[in-house]
C-alpha cells in the first residue's frame, strides 16, 4: 500500500485549500454509499478520496459542482430560474421575511469607549452594560 501525500494530489489540484474541500466532499460521498473508483486497501474514506484525486479516477469538475451545490439551501436550478430584481422593483415577501429573521439575531453593542467601566477592589474590571468581568 503506497502512502498518499498532498504532493501526489497537488499536481491535479494546485490550490491546497481547494484540494481539502474536494477531498472532504468526495469522502462524504463515499461515506454516503457512492461507489469507489479504486481499491480501498483498508484505508479510511478520506485517504481513499485523496487517492482517487491523485489517480484521476474521479471528475474534479463534478466534485466541485456538488460542493458548490451543498452550500445552497435550495437547488441551484431553482435559484438560477429566479430573475434578479431591477431598480424600483418590489422585494418579494419571502426575501423580506428572511432578512427580518436574520436581523432579529443581530444585537447592537456599545463601542468600548462608550461603555461604563468600573474597577473592583481586587483589580477586576466590570462593564455595566454587558455584565462582563475580567481579571488580569
Amino acid at each position: 500500500m503506497a502512502r498518499v501525500t498532498v504532493e501526489d494530489c497537488i499536481i491535479q489540484v494546485p490550490n491546497r485549500f481547494e484540494l481539502v474541500l474536494l477531498a472532504a466532499q468526495r469522502a462524504k460521498q463515499i461515506t454516503s454509499g457512492n461507489p469507489l473508483t479504486i481499491e480501498r486497501d483498508n484505508d479510511k474514506d478520506s485517504v481513499v478520496a485523496l487517492r482517487e484525486i491523485a489517480d484521476q479516477t474521479v471528475s474534479l469538475e463534478g466534485l466541485s459542482e456538488t460542493l458548490v451545490q451543498s452550500f445552497f439551501k435550495k437547488p441551484i436550478a431553482d435559484i438560477a430560474d429566479q430573475k434578479l430584481l431591477t431598480k424600483g422593483e418590489e422585494i418579494p415577501a419571502e426575501v423580506e421575511e428572511a432578512f427580518k429573521d436574520a436581523a432579529q439575531h443581530i444585537t447592537v453593542q456599545k463601542a468600548p469607549e462608550e461603555a461604563d467601566v468600573s474597577e473592583g477592589e481586587d483589580g477586576s474590571m466590570s462593564f455595566s452594560e454587558d455584565n462582563v468581568e475580567a481579571e488580569d
